[in-house]
């Protein structure tokens, strides 16, 4: 679990040398003493390998600040998440969109 979690984690961070996006199945846990965890990582777009040291600590979740209410965490929490296809809809929409932003959220 902890190494999936770490896996994803740095494949949101930047290479330093040519600041593409490591992929997860480049990011190699290595092991862990205690929270603290040692990983590689490898840039296949310019083959530069990394070490990385990270402090993973078991903790309370942080608390959510919202200005959601109740009933509308509830009716989200529900909901179906956000797909691929979702995201190239709205992406296309907006390669194509001349205007001002707020007539797209115009109710017609």
């Amino acid at each position: 679990m902890r190494e999936a979690f770490l896996r994803r984690l740095l494949a949101t961070l930047k290479c330093s040398v040519c600041s593409r996006h490591y992929e997860a199945k480049n990011v190699n846990v290595l092991g862990h003493q205690g929270d603290l965890w040692f990983i590689s990582v490898f840039c296949p777009a310019c083959g530069t390998h990394g070490l990385v040291a990270a402090v993973v600590k078991e903790g309370t979740p942080t608390e959510v600040i919202t200005d959601l209410t109740e009933e509308e965490l509830a009716k989200f929490a529900q909901g179906e998440a956000v797909g691929i296809d979702d995201v190239l809809d709205i992406h296309n929409l907006l390669m194509d969109f001349k205007g001002d932003i707020s007539q797209l959220f115009t109710v017609e």
